[in-house]
């Protein structure tokens, strides 16, 4: 009998990295020995830049082919020509002047910023999250709307970012939002896009069934992914998520500093 191909779906912060961007070893031997298995397609699937995520996949000491960025916006594409040994194989963008619009209106202060298809972060007050690009450009309001996005992030008062979620403007905007303690982020991406298109994009390259997908993460960008593949195959959310998002999945296991990857993944594939 000839075993099936593959697939493994792997969100990065706080699934294979703590939030230190710290890897436990014994996860990294694992998938270093699931990526070189030629019969299993690991692929990272983060909402993390293109540069924040290949430095994760280097520290893993990993090469897939595949890798989903942006939350599905970017998938790059193992190039060992391209820069950084990946190229941009499939890019979505939208036009982000009406969403800037609206929140430039509702959010007095907000801090706005688009990244753009070539990986450049534009903004109007700049967002120190290490998960963003390095390159980095400050442009005045009127310049950052006509720029096509990959994405829109938005740091704001968490009370009138929380205001404005509740409703009906942002009714159809594909967004996923998180708070750091006064203050909320809201990251805006594609109509239509999520890690679940993307994953579905790179399996039409590949064929695979989707009865031998497993995909694990702990966020609420996470929920698509999981809905994608428990329908068929193994959806796996960690200890530390929120209800809402181990309601999506068909598994839990245990919390990231438990080692919660590596116990689903062992129980999950027949070479760990």
């Amino acid at each position: 009998m000839v075993e099936a191909k593959k697939i493994v779906a792997l969100d990065l912060d706080g699934t294979v990295v703590h939030y230190d961007e710290t890897v436990d070893p014994e996860l990294a031997t694992a998938l270093q020995l699931l990526d070189r298995d030629p019969l299993t397609e690991v692929i990272i699937a983060t909402g993390r830049s293109a540069e924040s995520t290949l430095k994760i996949v280097n520290l893993v000491g990993i090469s897939p082919t595949w890798v989903i960025c942006c939350n599905g916006a970017v998938i790059l594409y193992r190039d060992p020509l391209a820069s950084h040994g990946y190229r941009r194989e499939h890019v979505e963008t939208f036009d982000p002047k009406s969403v800037l619009e609206l929140l430039y209106g509702k959010i007095p202060g907000a801090r706005l910023s688009v990244e753009s298809a070539d990986g450049v972060f534009y903004f109007t007050a700049d967002i120190p999250f290490f998960t963003l690009p390095v390159e980095r450009r400050q442009v005045d309001f009127a310049e950052l709307v006509k720029i096509p996005a990959t994405r829109v992030v938005t740091l704001g008062d968490e009370e009138r970012v929380t205001r404005l979620l509740t409703g009906a403007q942002l009714a159809g905007i594909n967004h996923v939002f998180y708070s750091v303690g006064e203050v909320a982020c809201l990251d805006i991406a594609p109509t239509g896009v999520s890690k679940a298109s993307a994953l579905k994009w790179v399996n039409g390259k590949l064929g695979v069934s989707r009865a031998n997908v497993f995909a694990a993460g702990d966020g609420h960008n996470d929920i698509d992914m999981f809905r994608w593949a428990g329908k068929y195959g193994t959806a796996v959310a960690m200890g530390q998520a929120a209800p809402d998002v181990k309601a999506a999945a068909n598994r839990v296991t245990s919390e990231v500093g438990e080692s919660g990857l590596l116990r689903a993944l062992t129980d999950w594939h027949p070479l760990l």
